[in-house]
């Protein structure tokens, strides 16, 4: 088939990145097309109703929004509430707990004051060109702070500044989160997953569905063409665009919303896979678990971030297992309750029955632990995190499942594997690589967007842009910004 006239920008992926820089360039007069290989758009940031005859719509994949910032909605235009959860965790250890309310006090309160200014100075700086590093050390303007964020491993911070194992690894958790790394690791990549679990992060309301279908409507009123089902196998760098079917395009501005390891296959130019970890269970519960703690309801517990098994030597014991290829025997995870901060996502009949959803991620399961038997190794996996679960609760959390129209538990599990098949993410990363430094490693970087690429006009507007990771609509906005400040 032969290409059409060319195009300003073509965006490839049309996950949440890819509508937002489209949006920006769109209104900007550009013409641009997004190609999406699978049916629907979104990437990670969508819902679904897994569970036969039961009308619960899940956000299968991710499923609470950070950094998004509200100057961005608002440029937008998106009709969207993210709404904060009332309860920051809770930590069940023996037969109590440790329960920590959004705003209230903390046992930790002068490290997180410290956090807090931090996270304050740095992530403004995240839709603005990127800082030398001495610059944004300037502008945090905090020694200590820098040197046990940015310099030391952060093993050395809880180690000094908490005496009890399981506040060390309450901490501790935000290094882990999708990131294969101890605490200890010379790379400092737990350092630089911890950094961007500073911000808040929110519920959304009507579910990661309800963020993707603002942003379409968004992008799609700006005059965004949208295709989906085309698959890209080829970019050249003079801008050339090509799907499995024969389609081509030429564009100006090519925009990758994939991994840098894909974008590097689609340039046919070779590039090490990286290592996702991670164990998502999406489930629909009769009613909540109950606890062994008398003094915490669920409805609290289960309201923010719930801990299991996630002390500092948990932390290390599981990681140690995992790096030797084996799955962690208690493996460390956390769950939430979507539906207590935002009921809409059940039907009517599901909430006047009390029924609720939880969403466990299960930490250091990298896709190594799989790769010799996936399926086998998933069912092990499931099943050794759902003991590790029964070990901090009051009764086992299978015997509230709700059951769906064929009489089968409503559990759904997501491996690195999977996360591979169904979107693209090489490794099953969720951040597309290990996350980078906030600011400019190379001199030549200093004022740029952290989006560029070898090829002047071929841009990352994925979560695998510098600043990426999470939904937070960052790497697309500063992928749009990038290509406006290039020129024509």
């Amino acid at each position: 088939m032969g290409r059409r006239a060319r195009l300003d920008a073509v965006i490839v992926g049309g996950g949440h990145n890819g509508l937002v820089a489209g949006t920006i360039l769109a209104r900007a007069g550009r013409s641009v097309l997004i190609l999406e290989r699978n049916q629907t758009v979104g990437g990670a940031a969508v819902s679904g109703e897994p569970f036969v005859g039961v009308g619960a719509r899940l956000s299968t994949y991710a499923y609470l929004v950070s950094l998004f910032p509200r100057r961005l909605v608002d440029l937008l235009g998106l009709r969207l509430e993210l709404r904060p959860r009332a309860v920051a965790s809770y930590t069940p250890f023996d037969d109590g707990g440790l329960l920590v309310e959004e705003g209230g006090p903390r046992p930790w309160a002068e490290f997180d004051a410290m956090l807090t200014r931090v996270a304050d100075r740095l992530f403004p700086t995240f839709t603005e060109p990127l800082l030398a590093r001495s610059e944004l050390r300037r502008l945090i303007d905090d020694q200590r702070a820098w040197e046990m964020l940015f310099e030391e491993p952060l093993s050395e911070v809880p180690e000094r500044t908490f005496g009890s194992d399981l506040a060390r690894g309450v901490v501790l958790t935000d290094a882990t989160i999708g990131t294969f790394a101890s605490a200890e690791d010379p790379t400092l990549r737990q350092n630089r997953c911890f950094l961007y679990h500073l911000g808040r992060w929110d519920v959304p309301v009507g579910g990661m569905g309800a963020v993707t279908d603002e942003l379409e409507s968004a992008a799609r009123a700006a005059g965004v063409e949208i295709q989906t089902s085309a698959e890209v196998v080829s970019i050249t760098p003079d801008g050339e665009v090509a799907c499995a079917d024969g389609r081509r395009w030429g564009a100006r501005d090519v925009l990758a919303n994939v991994a840098p390891v894909t974008l590097a296959a689609l340039l046919g130019e070779p590039a090490d896979p990286p290592e996702g970890s991670q164990l998502k269970v999406n489930m629909l519960l009769t009613r909540l678990p109950r606890l062994r703690d008398p003094g915490v309801e669920p409805e609290q517990a289960f309201a923010g971030t719930f801990h299991v098994n996630e002390s500092y030597e948990q932390l290390q014991r599981a990681y140690e297992q995992a790096a030797g290829g084996e799955i962690p025997t208690e493996p460390p995870c956390e769950m939430y309750c979507h539906s207590l901060t935002d009921p809409s996502i059940l039907s009517p009949e599901l909430r006047a029955a009390g029924a609720h959803t939880l969403t466990l991620f299960g930490l250091h399961m990298p896709a190594r632990v799989f790769a010799d038997a996936p399926r086998e190794r998933k069912a092990q996996a499931l099943a050794a995190t759902l003991r590790s679960v029964d070990s901090v609760l009051a009764e086992p959390l299978e015997d509230c499942l709700w059951r769906d129209a064929e009489g089968k538990p409503c559990l759904e599990a997501l491996t690195p594997p999977e996360l591979e098949v169904e979107l693209g993410m090489p490794g099953g990363h969720i951040f597309h690589r290990d996350l980078t430094w906030p600011y400019a490693e190379r001199e030549e970087e200093v004022g740029r967007w952290g989006v560029e690429t070898a090829d002047p006009h071929i841009w990352l507007c994925g979560a695998g842009a510098r600043r990426g990771g999470g939904v937070s609509g960052i790497p697309g906005h500063n992928a749009a910004r990038a290509v406006l400040s290039s020129g024509v």
